[in-house]
Formats: C-alpha cells, sequence, structure tokens
C-alpha cells in the first residue's frame, strides 16, 4: 500500500449518528476564534446555537450529517475544520476550500491498481481506517477552512454568512451549501492530476481521473500523454465524465436545450458556435431566431470609450432595427448593452468578449424589461464574426432539444475545462453551462438547496459504492457474504493470480469476483455442487467479457483443487 500526504485544545462535534458513515468534525479553532467566537447570535433557521462559534459549528455538523447520511463505510471520517481569514476584497472573497489530506494506491480493496484515492474512500474500499487519529491535520481525512471575514467590513460588502439550514438565506452566502460543496472535493471530487502540465501525480492516475474522456480526441485521459491532457484541461465544452452513474442520471438532473449560435453565411465562417447564454431576458428555444448580423454603434463617451460597446444608446438604430446586434465586451454592464440594442429595435444581441478564453461565460444580470435573447462568443469568435460583415453575415439563436444543457450528445456530463485554466477551479467541477445549476459547479449558485444533485452519482462512479454498511463487518452475511478485500482471486489459499476485479454497476455492485466464487458455498450440498457453481458464474463472467479463458482456467482449478470453503 502507497501513500502520499497532501499536506502536512480539540473538540469533536459529531455529525449524525444513525449516518450510514459516521463523519466528525474536528475543531481546530484556538480559543475565542473561529468555532470558539463567543459573539452572541439568536438562533436562525433551525440553527440552535446562541454563539456564532456554536452556529458555524452546528451548520458544519449539519452538512456532514447529509453526507454521512447518503455514503455507506464503517470507517469513520474526520475533517479538520476551522474558521479563519481568509482573502477578502469589496467585491471578491474566497468562501472557504477542502480536500483530501492524503492519497493511497494499491490497497487491499482498490478497485484499480496504480490509481490514487483520496484518503476517505480509502477507508470505505479497505474496511479500516488507515490514519491514526490523532490532533494533527494528517490524522484526519479531510482539511475544511471557511473564511470568517465574510460579513466584515471590507469582505464582499453587504453580503454574510447564513448560518440557518433551511436554506432561506436571501441575499447573504448559504454556508451549508457551500460545505456541502466543499465537502464533496474532499470525499472525491477531486483530480490530483496538475491542470498546469497534465502531470499525474507521481505518475499515476487516480480514481476521478480515470473516468475523464476528450470528446475530441476521443481518449480516456489515462489513454492520452502528458501533452494531450494539458490541451483536453483548456478544451472547454468538451471534457467529459465517462462514469455509468452519472451518464444515468443526466437526463433526469439536466434539462434539455443547449444554447448555440448558428451562422449561416458566408461560408468562410459558417457553423455552430459555443456561447454562453444570458440568465436575463427570455432563454433559447428550439425555435430560431434568425436574421442578419449587425454591428451596433454608440458614441465613445463617458459611458464607455468604445464606439462598439453599446454603453450609450445606438446611433445607428435603422441599421440595428429587425437585426442580430454585434456588441463589445466591457465598460457596462450586459444588462445595459442589451437594453441599448433592444431599444435600437435589435431582434437579439450577440456580445463578443474583450478578453482571450474559451469556453465564453455567461451573461449575467437581471433587468425583467429586457424581451430579446442574448449571448456571449469568444473574443476570436466575435473578432471572425465582425471581420465578415461587411459581406453579410446570417446567423440564428437557438437551443438544441437533443443535448441536455451541461452534457454532450452522449448524455456525458461536462467537466469545467477553460482557457486560460484556472488554479483550484478546472477540471474539478461540473461545467457552468449546466443548468439547473449544479452543486460541484466552480462557483455557488443562489438557487441550490441542500441536494447533491449529479454529485451522488459521480461518487459512486469511484468507488463510493452503496453497501449497507455490511460487506465490512467480519461474519456478516450479506450478498456479498463479507466481500472478499483480496488484490486476486484466492479461493481457500489458492492464489488464481487473477485480479480481483469490482462491480461499480448492477445487481453486483460493490461485490468482487471472488465475492461471486465464495457465493456458490451457500447452495453447495459438496465439493462437487460448489466446483459446478464455480464452472458456471466464471463462465458467465468470460462470456460478459470481465475474465479471459485463462482466467476461468486459473480460477477453476483453484476451486477444483480446494476443500470446500
Amino acid at each position: 500500500m502507497r501513500r502520499l500526504a497532501l499536506i502536512a485544545a480539540l473538540a469533536l462535534a459529531p455529525a449524525a449518528a444513525s449516518a450510514a458513515v459516521t463523519i466528525t468534525v474536528f475543531n481546530a479553532n484556538a480559543p475565542g476564534v473561529g468555532f470558539n467566537d463567543p459573539t452572541p447570535a439568536a438562533p436562525i433557521g433551525g440553527n440552535p446555537g446562541t454563539t456564532l462559534g456554536q452556529q458555524r459549528l452546528f451548520a458544519f455538523s449539519y452538512a456532514a450529517g447529509i453526507w454521512g447520511a447518503t455514503l455507506d463505510s464503517v470507517t469513520p471520517i474526520r475533517i479538520f475544520a476551522t474558521f479563519e481569514p481568509l482573502a477578502c476584497t469589496p467585491t471578491s472573497a474566497t468562501l472557504g476550500s477542502a480536500g483530501a489530506t492524503s492519497v493511497f494506491r494499491d490497497f487491499p480493496g482498490a478497485q484499480l491498481a496504480n490509481t490514487w484515492y483520496p484518503v476517505a474512500l480509502v477507508g470505505k474500499l479497505l474496511g479500516a481506517d488507515p490514519l491514526v487519529p490523532g490532533p494533527n491535520i494528517g490524522n484526519n481525512h479531510i482539511r475544511a477552512r471557511f473564511n470568517s471575514n465574510l460579513g466584515n467590513a471590507g469582505c464582499l460588502t453587504g453580503v454574510g454568512w447564513y448560518l440557518g439550514i433551511d436554506n432561506n438565506h436571501g441575499g447573504n452566502i448559504d454556508l451549508v451549501t457551500v460545505l456541502l460543496h466543499e465537502f464533496g472535493h474532499g470525499l472525491g471530487f477531486q483530480t490530483f492530476t496538475s491542470v498546469s502540465t497534465g502531470a499525474f501525480l507521481a505518475g499515476f492516475s487516480d480514481t476521478f481521473a480515470h473516468r475523464l474522456a476528450d470528446n475530441t480526441t476521443g481518449k480516456a485521459w489515462e489513454q492520452m500523454t502528458q501533452a494531450e491532457r494539458q490541451a483536453s484541461i483548456r478544451n472547454g465544452r468538451h471534457l467529459v465524465w465517462t462514469g455509468p452513474e452519472v451518464t444515468a442520471a443526466v437526463p433526469a438532473t439536466l434539462a434539455p436545450g443547449t444554447p448555440l449560435l448558428h451562422v449561416g453565411a458566408p461560408a468562410s465562417i459558417a457553423g455552430d458556435y459555443v456561447v454562453g447564454a444570458a440568465t436575463f431576458g427570455p432563454q433559447l428555444t428550439p425555435t430560431p431566431v434568425s436574421g442578419t448580423v449587425v454591428a451596433a454603434l454608440d458614441p465613445a463617451d463617458g459611458a464607455g470609450p468604445s464606439t462598439f460597446d453599446a454603453c450609450s444608446p445606438l446611433t445607428n438604430a435603422a441599421a440595428v432595427a429587425g437585426h442580430i446586434a454585434l456588441v463589445d465586451r466591457g465598460s457596462c454592464t450586459f444588462v445595459t448593452k442589451v437594453k441599448n440594442a433592444q431599444n435600437a429595435g435589435a431582434i437579439a444581441v450577440i456580445v463578443a468578449d474583450n478578453a482571450a478564453g474559451s469556453p465564453p461565460a455567461a451573461l449575467g444580470g437581471a433587468d425583467p424589461t429586457i424581451v430579446i435573447p442574448s449571448v456571449r462568443v469568444t473574443q476570436a469568435d466575435g473578432a471572425k464574426i465582425r471581420a465578415a460583415l461587411a459581406g453579410g453575415v446570417s446567423a440564428s439563436l437557438r437551443s438544441d432539444p437533443s443535448v441536455r444543457a451541461g452534457a454532450d450528445a452522449q448524455n456525458r456530463a461536462l467537466m469545467f475545462a477553460v482557457d486560460p485554466i484556472v488554479l483550484g477551479s478546472s477540471v474539478s467541477h461540473w461545467d457552468t453551462s449546466a443548468f439547473p445549476n449544479l452543486l460541484m459547479e466552480p462557483a455557488i449558485n443562489a438557487d441550490l438547496t441542500h441536494g447533491l444533485d449529479l454529485t451522488l452519482p459521480e461518487m459512486r462512479d469511484i468507488g463510493w459504492y452503496p453497501d449497507a454498511d455490511l460487506d465490512f463487518v467480519p461474519d456478516t452475511i450479506d450478498a456479498c457474504l463479507g466481500s472478499d478485500l483480496s488484490n486476486t482471486v484466492v479461493i481457500t489459499g489458492c492464489d488464481s493470480g487473477v485480479t480481483n476485479f469490482f462491480f461499480q454497476q448492477g445487481a453486483d455492485i460493490g461485490c468482487s469476483v471472488a465475492d461471486l466464487i465464495r457465493r456458490c458455498v451457500a447452495g453447495a450440498g459438496n465439493h462437487g455442487e460448489y466446483v459446478s457453481c464455480a464452472s458456471h458464474t466464471t463462465n458467465a463472467l468470460k462470456d460478459a467479457g470481465i475474465l479471459t479463458g485463462a482466467d476461468h482456467g486459473a480460477i477453476q482449478s483453484c476451486a477444483a483443487g480446494s476443500s470446500l470453503p
């Protein structure tokens, strides 16, 4: 078993006692600060704490309880947590962070060889705690830190933490939602691959990277060179999650209709363009909004120094009326630009980004008086369209109902792949094109509830299969008869040398090949019946493509030569 540590007067706050896995919050704050802050606070939204510190700790334990009631493991999980001052400005703030304290590979029960697993998941698969409990970060499974500055002067002005558990956060930031997100990272929504270089950690893949592929190249990450992974990390709207549990959950989670800009002419730039849809105005539908693209012109004045930014009333309203207006990003809000184009008679707006990067983000803002659709395109695509305007550009905006918002055409969820990369966000999040918004997007959206959406199926895909807390309880007979954790199929001391494959979906989820062979014991009246059952089982696995003919023979040989287990 190989381990790699990722990060080098305390109290325990237990999560719900009935959880399928016990998650405890290790209060690592000094007296008088963070979780120990004595500032009086009135109970709010189901949080009974009477001090600021108590309410923070209660919210932590509540979020831990949601995860604990959802996942299965006989090994408790410990979160080393602090509330402390983190980066802040009047307009931005680091809310918090969390991640695994260490990773392991090639341990008994690992479903993938030569693959890193976050330590909390190791505890589940191993059936024992690989760490020795103690008061240091490295003795705990997840490290979490959250911003105690939020709500103070000079830190994200006018916004603070909402510490209730009823999601009634209003204009504040719901702490429980952010905690569920960050705990998700610590539990396994995280790759240990370098997003800067594409290099695997110490040369080995991880259980998250194992499920990543690029639909441009058609390659899984583990099939790529380092340089190919580096390119895939920046290949917006093409990096996908291939796990079967998430793919199966996409149709019931994400809405149909991904937004598109289609340019029909001229032929030199014709095709579909990736866009970021606006959060204001009417949403795109399968019925296209079509027209000629016209550059919107306005004065270069105090509202905006460019004649293409649409920050002031348009000077070419007659030319824009009845057409799709092209404007540049910058100087004023997206709402202002679109409203000025709407007032000039435009039927839709394309906003060209003013900085390199892809894919284009959504257009944020709110104005109920805007009644035309708008989208953002990349700086490069905007320049391409603008250069062709003299010859006439015909375009249409619509949604494609055959593709879910936040997934590709094969219902594989899109990952957050952007150029330039965003350290701490790239890859280890769902893409921002998802609708409805998802818990593990790189930004916390105000419409999120305390649900786990596609994140729970993601946990199943990396190994958090449901097992009713039985697979690793000694002498407990369940569907897997106690789950065999060996790396190879061993039958009463005979090592067949066949890799002990674990099923991650279907009727045998959580069981291994060795478990299925051992299951034959229950119905065998004698050794011959046991060998016959083992033969039928391995034949079925061979027919399913799980075992080779040589594997079948090796297991059958061990069964035939053994006594009845």
